[in-house]
This record gives C-alpha cells, structure tokens and sequence, in this order.
C-alpha cells in the first residue's frame, strides 16, 4: 500500500492537513473556512465529498474553523476525544449523530487499512493530541501545538517516514517581538508552542538520515521566518552529520497554499 500526505497549509490564522491510503481519505484539522478547504483540496485534485473523515487534534479555532462546514455539507465523520468535542461543539454547529465520533486518546483507530493512534500533547486545550498514523510498514506523525515532547511523545513518533512538526518561533524574535509579556510565557510555556531551537534538538535524538521527510510546520507570521526555521533544524542535523540533501528530505509548509503530495 501507499500513504499520501499533503499540508494544505499551516500556521495561527489555520491548519489543515490531507492524508491517504488506497482505501480512504483524511483531513487532519480543518482550521479554514468551507469554501477555502475546498479549494485547498481542489489544488491537489481531491474533492471534499472523497473526503472519509476529520480527525480533529484540539478545539482552538484555527483548527476547526470549517469542520461543522464540511461534516454538514458533505456528511463527513468528525473524530475527537471527549475533551475536544466538548470545547467545540458549540463552534461547530450542530452535526448529525452518526457523524459524531467520540475517539479514546492513546488507544488506536482503525479507519479501513489504517490504524490511527491519538497521543497525549500539552497545550493549553482541554485534551489536545497528536496523531500517529500507521499502515502496513508505512507511518506519518503530526505533532504540532505543544509546549514540549517527553519521551512517550518521542517514543511513539519515532520510525515515521513523514514528521510534521511544529516550529512555531524562534526565542529571541518572540522575546524581541510585539507581543506583551503575558502572551510570550504563554507560548514559550510548557501548554504553549515548540520553538524553532527546540525542535531541532528534539529531533536530532530520533532522525536517523534514512530518507525521512521532516515537514516544519506551525511557523510564527511575527516570531519566525521560514528561513531561520529551515536554518535552525538544517544546521543541527548537519552536526549530526546528516546530509539535508541526500540523507533527507527538510521541508517547510506555508500559511497560505499546499505543500507537494508526499508518498510513501
């Protein structure tokens, strides 16, 4: 079998990734209006009534902007924890019962060929997650919207050939930046978002220089710039001594517009 995944975008004004397998098709958040992931969707030539499932990672808006949207257009399942459709269902808008799917977080979900695992985050939502996303030998992690990664989270991402992760900021912009203070601890905090540094420490301890593709997402519009993100997780890896061109494949995704299908 084949996995395919796609960021349509990512960043605070929202997030919505596609993944695939030969037997079904997913949206991991769907932080954008309707219309905007249909056309999101529509520039990789997937329509939205292809669509299996939302896989909902938390409630904050900038990912569930459009999830009521396409669940009632297109009678698409939404999949959260307990926590999370309690922090969304009056955002959302009413959604037929059978579209209404209560997940267990750190217990698996199996979707036709593939089998699903929703994994503890800390981030300032009632039951935030991560999903590990699993078939046959293949594997993608999406791992965004936290203020940190313990070992549990590192164990259960390892092995993937796809990493979304999350570098969110570099410290010294945010610090420098315009935020007041109150909003900076709250992002630099163990409930808030990964820093550019961060990230790239915590990866280096995982990548193995196999041909995995690690895709930085989440990025700051005033706390970061692609470059310096890019740069930041390039440079400690190159320490590694992996090679960024042939040993794997570093990515960014961007704020407004598709990433490049990647399949394995």
């Amino acid at each position: 079998m084949k996995i395919d995944f796609c960021s349509l975008s990512s960043s605070s004004s929202g997030n919505c990734h596609y993944v695939s397998s030969d037997e079904v098709k997913l949206l991991v958040d769907a932080g954008f209006s309707g219309k905007t992931i249909e056309k999101l969707l529509d520039g990789i030539d997937v329509k939205c009534d292809e669509i299996d499932g939302i896989l909902i990672t938390h409630e904050h808006q900038d990912h569930i902007k459009g999830a009521g949207v396409l669940s009632r257009r297109y009678n698409i399942p939404i999949y959260a924890n307990q926590g999370t459709w309690t922090g969304m269902e009056e955002s959302i808008g009413k959604i037929k019962s059978e579209n209404i799917k209560v997940i267990d977080t750190e217990k698996y979900l199996s979707l036709k060929d593939l089998d699903i695992l929703p994994i503890n985050i800390y981030h300032d939502a009632n039951e935030p997650v991560g999903y590990v996303i699993n078939g046959g030998n293949k594997k993608v992690s999406l791992v965004t919207d936290t203020g940190k990664l313990d070992d549990k989270i590192l164990n259960h991402i390892k092995e993937s050939q796809i990493y979304l992760v999350e570098s969110n900021h570099d410290i010294q912009m945010l610090r420098n930046g315009p935020y007041p203070v109150y909003l900076q601890n709250r992002i630099i905090g163990d409930f808030g978002h990964l820093s550019n540094d961060y990230i790239a420490e915590a990866m280096k301890d995982i990548i193995k220089g196999n041909g995995e593709t690690i895709l930085l997402a989440h990025l700051s519009k005033e706390n970061n710039t692609p470059k310096t993100a890019f740069n930041q997780m390039a440079f400690k890896l190159l320490e590694m001594g992996i090679d960024i061109k042939k040993d794997i494949n570093l990515e960014l995704t961007h704020r407004d517009k598709q990433t490049k299908i990647f399949t394995i």
